[in-house]
């Protein structure tokens, strides 16, 4: 009877482990999945920082096509040796953010459960201020790496998103 109890805790032990822990996108699809359903507006934004005179806001705006939870390998985050993020050039910064969620240096790598937003894209505002290069993954009419066209599909995290109206 011992030997039984030990193996089913044994067991569940081990499914536990299996189980990559959720980020936060992961628990809004689960929690509120009907903010996020196929057809929704939703809108990511970037800026907007300041306490009297705020940056402007720069956006995506988009319909959702589909929503779903993945489970993803962590990796490193790329490191450029003797810079900080907000030293980084575009190339380096896109870098980062394509590999983004990662974890730090010395920090070990680890599967978690993302949030993930399909999501047309309808219209945008970017920055073009040379000092916005590396503040965000909206550039110069570009998401990250790729240059924003209407009707175009991408993928963020759930809880990146807001809800808008058309």
């Amino acid at each position: 009877m011992r030997y039984l109890l030990a193996v089913l805790v044994a067991l569940a032990l081990n499914a536990q482990a299996d189980d990559a822990p959720l980020r936060p996108s992961a628990r809004l699809l689960f929690k509120q999945p009907e903010m996020l359903r196929p057809g929704q507006c939703v809108r990511y934004e970037e800026g907007g920082a300041g306490w009297v005179v705020t940056d402007p806001v720069f956006y995506l705006k988009g319909e959702v096509l589909a929503s779903e939870v993945r489970t993803r390998r962590l990796g490193r985050c790329p490191l450029v040796p003797g810079k900080n993020i907000e030293q980084y050039t575009r190339a380096e910064f896109n870098r980062h953010a394509l590999a983004y969620p990662c974890v730090d240096q010395g920090v070990p790598e680890r599967d978690e459960q993302i949030g993930i937003v399909r999501i047309r894209v309808i219209d945008w505002e970017t920055p073009h201020a040379r000092k916005a290069e590396n503040a965000g993954r909206l550039y110069r009419g570009a998401f990250i790496d790729r240059r924003l066209e209407k009707g175009m599909e991408i993928e963020l995290e759930a809880d990146l998103l807001g809800i808008c109206e058309r």
